[in-house]
């Protein structure tokens, strides 16, 4: 099974995205998409699960019969995220506690044991570690923009407490939108996440039907010949 990596790219990050076409993963990505920190951190650390395990998983892809073959991807992709998350506790403890039972709960992931089943059983070693960081890409990147929209909606700021997962040089990243700004509990709360989720899908169709319309008028629209010059001869009267 042979795939360009400029497919693989385009898979992950639009036409085949986790969260906003195979609508997978949806239960963290409600969760704990409250603010960028807390969304960006659970986005790297489905990241780094997912590469890891689609390495794993293509490396075995030959060796695993059929029969344990389900099994056995889940204990890789449990593996990995209890790795990442000795990671986190050891790095970023506080945003550790924060998203809290949602890290383990990554080996739950749809998208990971989809992507092993999937893609990473049938295809070599590169092409698995491209396809599982850009499905993670993708994934993440709707994290940190249903966290973005939320964060703004529902405090007025924007880069909040970034210093829990990228240290103290990330103290002052803070952005205040609005001064004296009262809150809109509804973003931050589960039904903010459902509503921003689902503006950011229809606005995906949107654009993908917009496209789709584009690309038929351009196959349906006359080729028109240029006119030829034609030479006359004698006198018109």
């Amino acid at each position: 099974m042979t795939t360009s990596y400029s497919e693989i790219t385009h898979n992950g990050l639009w036409k085949n995205n986790p969260a906003l076409v195979q609508l997978l993963g949806l239960c963290p990505l409600l969760a704990v998409s409250g603010s960028v920190v807390n969304a960006l951190g659970l986005g790297l650390a489905t990241i780094l699960v997912l590469v890891g395990s689609n390495i794993a998983v293509s490396l075995i892809r030959r060796t695993v019969s059929d029969a344990v073959r389900l099994p056995v991807f889940v204990m890789i992709i449990a593996s990995f995220t209890t790795c990442t998350e000795l990671l986190m506790k050891a790095y970023t403890f506080e945003l550790y506690q924060i998203l809290g039972i949602f890290i383990p709960l990554i080996v739950t992931n749809c998208a990971i044991l989809g992507r092993a089943d999937a893609f990473a059983s049938k295809n070599n070693v590169p092409a698995s570690a491209v396809d599982g960081f850009m499905m993670g890409m993708g994934f993440a990147l709707v994290l940190v923009a249903v966290g973005a929209i939320r964060e703004v909606l529902g405090h007025g700021t924007l880069f909040a407490d970034m210093n829990l997962l990228l240290g103290p040089m990330a103290e002052h990243w803070k952005i205040t939108l609005f001064d004296d700004y009262p809150g809109f509990l509804v973003a931050i709360l589960p039904p903010g996440a459902f509503i921003v989720t689902g503006f950011l899908i229809a606005i995906k169709n949107l654009i993908d039907a917009e496209v789709e319309k584009r690309e038929k008028a351009k196959k349906t629209t006359p080729v028109v010949k240029g006119s030829k010059r034609v030479r006359t001869t004698g006198t018109i009267s």
